[in-house]
């Protein structure tokens, strides 16, 4: 049993990045969405290593942005067990009104 879970919402972000880089390279939407799951891997072993962000929301999420592809955060419940991912975004996106959505 896997140490994090991915909300539907989340998974959708997910399939939605890959597909929209495997418009150019299926290979390279595959390093990312490893990465993703890399980096839920390695919150959920320790769920504090993420940032809040009080400008964004008042929840009590945390983020984290992948290092090899910092146009990509994950969204997180540190106290949920598993880690509950909410969301997979990217920096262009308007987060304050996507996680507003993801309630």
């Amino acid at each position: 049993m896997s140490a994090y879970l991915l909300t539907p919402l989340a998974t959708i972000d997910i399939f939605n990045i890959w597909t929209y880089i495997a418009e150019h390279s299926e290979a390279a939407a595959d390093r990312v969405e490893q990465a993703i799951y890399d980096a839920c891997e390695f919150l959920a072993e320790g769920p504090l290593r993420g940032h809040t962000r009080p400008d964004l929301t008042l929840r009590p999420l945390r983020f984290w942005t992948l290092s090899r592809y910092p146009n990509y955060t994950l969204a997180y419940l540190p106290g949920s067990a598993p880690l509950q991912v909410i969301a997979v975004l990217h920096g262009k996106q308007n987060t304050r009104r996507i996680l507003r959505q993801r309630r």
